[in-house]
Order: structure tokens, then sequence, then C-alpha cells
């Protein structure tokens, strides 16, 4: 089945399946990929590996809140912060974590990137950041990728020249929230995993910087941890 029917059908049914949970979509979020549960996985193992009895977690572009939801189920302890630029997002999120009974360890805030938690007092608190941010460059959306925009929405997939500009964003802002010995990871697209580790490298706050291969061998998720 082609990505774009599988699409059209996850919206007209309004609910999809991710990582095992029932989420609920509609038109101006993102439906959930198959290939974002290794984001998910990957940040579950981390937060087994941390031990922690009241893990903090980010969900950064959150988009339906399938990532939010689905680290709050598995890992029950955790208390999750998600966010989102756009009203649509952010509606079929707090839509979802009311959908699975999870308002009081999940919120959901709007605003562009780290200024949706202005306020919240969240500096040098956070355990684990997980992103999956747009990652595909403005070319390749008028042209190759030009169907992905056919169903939903740009913003989504648009992520300036190289398709890193939220990474990069992230990468700068990141260190303020995280602990120490917190932990950043990214979904990265088909080949930006090299990039994304430099771009970590670069920053000089993270460590033990690596990627995450999915069944096929391909880099999908960046991790790295914040210099103690």
């Amino acid at each position: 089945m082609s990505e774009e029917i599988s699409v059209a059908e996850a919206y007209r049914r309004r609910r999809t399946i991710f990582m095992g949970l029932e989420v609920l979509i509609a038109p101006g979020a993102l439906v959930p990929r198959p290939e974002t549960e290794l984001l998910g996985t990957t940040a579950l193992d981390v937060l087994r590996r941390m031990n922690l009895s009241a893990p903090r977690v980010v969900d950064m572009c959150c988009g339906a809140g399938n990532l939010a939801c689905a680290i709050a189920h598995y890992a029950p302890a955790a208390q999750v912060w998600a966010s989102d630029l756009t009203d649509g997002c952010v509606e079929v999120a707090r839509r979802n974590v009311a959908h699975h009974d999870m308002a009081d360890r999940v919120s959901v805030l709007q605003g562009d990137l780290f200024s949706a938690f202005s306020g919240l007092e969240l500096d040098n608190t956070i355990d684990v950041i997980a992103c999956n941010p747009p990652y595909i460059s403005e070319k390749r959306l008028e042209g190759d990728r030009a169907h992905l925009t056919e169903f939903e929405p740009r913003e989504a997939f648009a992520a300036g020249p190289y398709g890193l500009s939220i990474h990069m964003r992230v990468i700068k802002d990141a260190p303020r929230y995280l602990r120490r010995g917190g932990i950043l990871l990214f979904e990265v697209g088909l080949g930006q995993d090299r990039q994304v580790i430099r771009l970590l490298e670069r920053s000089k706050s993270f460590e033990g910087i690596r990627a995450v291969a999915n069944e096929a061998g391909e880099g999908r998720v960046v991790v790295g941890h914040t210099t103690p």
C-alpha cells in the first residue's frame, strides 16, 4: 500500500495504531508513521537504563501526541511535557491525552519549540528530550516529495533548505532544559544521521553521540548525552 493511500485511509478512519496504542488523528496533524516507533522504543530504552523513579520527559514537535502518550503508557512513572506550534497539532494531541486518561501525567503546550515552556521553570530538570521534527528540505517538498502535502500540513515536513533547521534550533536550546547527563534524541531522515551527529558534536554540549539503526541498517535516530 502506498504512503498516500495509507495516509488517506488513516484520515478517513480518524485513528491509527502507534506502538500498540490507538491514536486519534485529524487534518492539521501528521499521521504517525511506523518508522517513528524506533524513536519511541529508543526513548523507552534510554529511560530504563537511567532507572529513575520519576523521569521527566519532553516530546518536542509532538504532532498528534502519539510519542508522548506511548512514553507515558510504557513508562507509567514518567511526567511528560509535549509541545507543538500549530492549533491542529495541539488540539489532537490533547484529545489523545484525554483518550488515554493521561491528563495527570502528560501536558500539551503550544508554542515555537521551547517557548511553549516559558514560565514553567523546567530549566535543568528534564531527563530526556525526544524530538521528531520536520526534516525534509523545501526543495524536495517542491519536487519529489510534493505529494506529502496533499493530505497533511506542510509545516509537518518543511525544515529549511537542508531539512535540518529544526534540529539545529533544538540542539542550541536543549542544554538549557536538560539536567546534567540528560539525553536528547532525534528522529532523522534517511541519510541525515551523520549530519545530525556532526551538529551535536559541534555544539560542544553533548557526548556519547550515536545513531540507532532500523532493521534495514539505516540510521534513523540520533542520541546525545549532555556533558556532565
